[in-house]
């Protein structure tokens, strides 16, 4: 697969035909902080758009308020569960509100790890090997199996959430506690050494694959939003072929969850030069730190164009 062509991706419709338009971030998972800043921007963006569009921040009321406004179609940047992972999307089905995005089933696979790579090892897509960690012994035993290091996490959290890289039984298990603190199935996948890069889907397409590079032990939650010294390459550094590699096999990935609208998928290089899956997320960060916007950005779309064409992708799937 091509990298995209931006003029195909910018929205030809109206404003006005989008309609009213329900921004629904924030949410109660342990996202909410990065969905806040994500549904700022992109509501901002489409005001300014000329887009009739207004914010929820979802809550216990969220039925009620869906109800009792009038709503063409809903943007959905929640980041987690609840608003990634199908029940949302399911909710939405109900009351007949087109949305953004991937659909349930494809949003509950995704938010799943181990589903994801049990999908992606079916159809013979590289991912770590891994194993699922319920106990103690589940630690020492996947110690042996996968040696050390290895990376530890929530198997439905996003954003490096619960995240750890341990190289001894005794950190495996205390990260495997800590990981348990925020859901009750936990990974721990074999560390890949080399470098990290992430490619973006959009209406079918893929954008330009970037290169991520961090002082710290990985891209973890502080080098994705906060820090300043994560650095980002785009174009990402690789041989032309080797660069058609990386995003053939994104594509072949984000087709094997049925991914649709716009994701992104995070992808290990190790010391061989071999590409491994790691994730794919389905309704990624739109902040200042964000990934998605700095490769469209690079395929010629503003941040304006970007959250029009994901919008626009709403119509044409459920409009």
């Amino acid at each position: 697969m091509n990298i995209l062509d931006s003029n195909t991706l910018r929205s030809q419709i109206m404003p006005s035909d989008f309609g009213r338009v329900a921004v629904l971030y924030g949410g109660k998972s342990a996202e909410r902080e990065v969905s806040l800043k994500s549904g700022a921007a992109c509501l901002q963006a489409l005001q300014s758009a000329g887009v009739d569009a207004f914010g929820i921040d979802v809550g216990d009321d969220l039925l009620a308020r869906l109800q009792a406004q009038k709503i063409d179609r809903a943007f959905i940047i929640l980041h987690g569960r609840g608003g990634e992972d199908g029940s949302m999307q399911g909710l939405l089905e109900c009351l007949d509100i087109p949305y953004t995005g991937s659909g349930i089933l494809a949003s509950a696979l995704a938010m799943d790890k181990l589903r994801t790579k049990q999908v992606w090892q079916s159809l013979g897509l590289a991912t770590p090997a891994h194993a699922v960690l319920a106990s103690e012994q589940d630690c020492i035993f996947a110690a042996g199996e996968l040696g050390f290091p290895l990376i530890v996490k929530p198997a439905h959290e996003g954003s490096s959430i619960g995240m750890a890289k341990v190289n001894s039984v005794d950190e495996l298990v205390a990260a495997w506690k800590a990981a348990s603190t925020y859901d009750s199935q936990v990974l721990v996948e074999q560390w890949v050494h080399g470098p990290e890069f992430t490619v973006a889907t959009l209406r079918g397409q893929m954008l330009p694959p970037i290169a991520l590079g961090t002082p710290h032990t990985f891209y973890d939650y502080d080098a994705k939003y906060v820090a300043n010294d994560t650095q980002y390459r785009v174009p990402c550094g690789l041989e032309p072929a080797k660069e058609q590699e990386l995003i053939d096999l994104c594509a072949r990935a984000c087709d094997a969850i049925g991914i649709q609208g716009w994701g992104r998928v995070d992808v290990m290089q190790d010391q061989q030069g071999r590409f491994w899956l790691l994730e794919v997320n389905t309704a990624p960060g739109m902040t200042d730190h964000s990934l998605v916007p700095m490769a469209a950005k690079a395929a010629g779309l503003d941040f304006q164009q970007l959250v029009l064409a994901i919008l626009a992708a709403s119509c044409k799937a459920r409009g």
